[in-house]
């Protein structure tokens, strides 16, 4: 501002806001270097009242050290020289501390263009230095390789796990945009990317979804996680990343992968051999069967071959599907309903069995044991329910009471079930397996004996 300008704000006003700015040092010098005013900021700053300092050369605040670089002679004849004299160095406090001062030197001309002063304006950069410093140390320290970049895309500064990890001396990256760190089959995307995050600065990771991969000076390529955070400076905002080499997670995801396929494949031929073995046992007791005259062991065997066909149907619906540790139970109980009907030569206009099940995904552990309970009751209701020809219905459903509770239900319109007959301690094999089978799951039974005659059993659904 020239002694004009002043002259036209008001010489008392200009003054005045001079005066009272407290965050930066501003006074005038004469020709020779004095000091002639003092501000707020001046004494805040450098801790020199006004009445210590005027009159002094400007000289007491340089460090001795530093008179040979920028001495305070050579400072004045840039500033007239030039109109100005800029630098960043460290400056002395009355004290005799050192702070890191931001200095302007601009020379004052009259109308004629006679030198008049010089206007000296200072800022302590002390605590921005100290953090930068910090920023800079933590940064260089961190474990992963760090990369800031400007919004033009060029790399302002890298730490030393950067030049391991790119394979890049630090002076080679500086300066340099950042697609060089980018496989070249993805270098036409990235500037678009780059600008839409500069549009909305956020922390967060790169590339949700993507596989992301570096280069290296070399060439090669590797997989990458990046984090993004936006940093804001004097320049404007830039973008710290946070780079990590995936490549040897990666390796160990796919061994995973291929342990898993070989698992899969593994457990999906033991149940193809396990349903085989049992069909193997199916077979054989059909064959045994053929040559026994006797209607009540004909029977006995007959109902341990349904026994065999359901456990082998659990593990063929297994060998089937795409998860072989729980069994879908809508699918598994059409076919077994479908054979024991078939098996006991069940007239389907006769005896009519409707199935209420929903989706419903048991483990093994649990699938096998209410497979052969099934089994047993539907069985009873086929054989018992409706003697000599009499018409009937069985009914079937399997709901989710809650997330860890199924609720298994069977019930035919049927004769029902004699009261002489105890349901604790029977003789009959069929009613004592259904006995044993509920308390395997862990399940609470109830039975209601006729009209409809019903079985009811809520029990867990666990992997254990």
């Amino acid at each position: 501002m020239t002694t004009d300008d002043a002259s036209s704000f008001g010489e008392d006003q200009f003054r005045h806001l001079v005066e009272s700015i407290e965050d930066y040092a501003i006074f005038f010098l004469n020709v020779e270097g004095r000091i002639t005013s003092w501000n707020k900021g001046a004494r805040h700053i450098t801790g020199y009242s006004k009445e210590e300092i005027i009159g002094q050369h400007f000289s007491i605040f340089q460090i001795e050290a530093d008179h040979t670089d920028s001495n305070p002679a050579s400072q004045l004849e840039i500033a007239r020289s030039r109109g100005r004299f800029t630098e960043e160095g460290w400056r002395r406090r009355k004290d005799g501390n050192r702070f890191l001062a931001s200095i302007v030197i601009s020379a004052l001309y009259d109308a004629s263009g006679h030198l008049l002063g010089y206007t000296k304006i200072s800022k302590d950069m002390t605590e921005k230095k100290r953090l930068e410093e910090r920023f800079r140390r933590v940064v260089e320290s961190a474990p992963n390789a760090m990369v800031m970049i400007n919004q033009h895309g060029s790399i302002e500064m890298v730490n030393a796990q950067a030049e391991i990890l790119f394979d890049y001396a630090r002076t080679d990256m500086i300066g340099q945009p950042i697609e060089i760190l980018v496989p070249e089959r993805f270098r036409h995307g990235h500037p678009e990317k780059r600008s839409l995050f500069f549009g909305d600065p956020q922390s967060r990771p790169m590339g949700v979804g993507r596989d992301l991969f570096g280069r290296r000076k070399d060439g090669s390529e590797f997989p990458v996680e990046i984090g993004l955070n936006p940093i804001e400076t004097e320049v404007g905002t830039m973008v710290l990343s946070s780079i990590v080499d995936i490549s040897d997670r990666k390796q160990k995801e796919a061994r995973i992968q291929a342990a898993l396929k070989e698992k899969d494949l593994l457990l999906g031929e033991i149940h193809h051999r396990v349903k085989n073995n049992l069909q193997v046992v199916h077979s054989l007791l059909n064959l045994q069967s053929s040559r026994i005259n006797d209607p009540l062991v004909k029977n006995m065997l007959l109902d341990s071959q349904n026994r065999i066909q359901s456990m082998a149907l659990i593990h063929q619906t297994l060998y089937q599907s795409h998860d072989f540790a729980k069994v879908d139970f809508s699918g598994f109980l059409d076919v077994l309903v479908s054979n024991l009907v078939n098996s006991y030569r069940v007239n389907s206009q006769d005896i009519q069995v409707h199935i209420d099940v929903q989706t419903i995904l048991l483990p093994i552990n649990s699938a096998i044991p209410c497979g052969l309970l099934i089994n047993e009751l539907i069985t009873n209701s086929l054989k018992h329910a409706f003697p000599g020809g009499r018409q009937g219905q069985i009914n079937i459903t399997l709901t989710p009471c809650d997330r860890s509770t199924i609720r298994l239900g069977i019930s035919d319109n049927g004769i029902g079930i004699p009261d002489h007959v105890s349901m604790s301690n029977s003789a009959t094999l069929g009613l004592r397996l259904i006995t044993l089978l509920s308390q395997q799951l862990d399940g609470k039974l109830t039975i209601n004996r006729r009209d409809p005659t019903e079985f009811n059993l809520e029990f867990p659904m666990t992997d254990n």
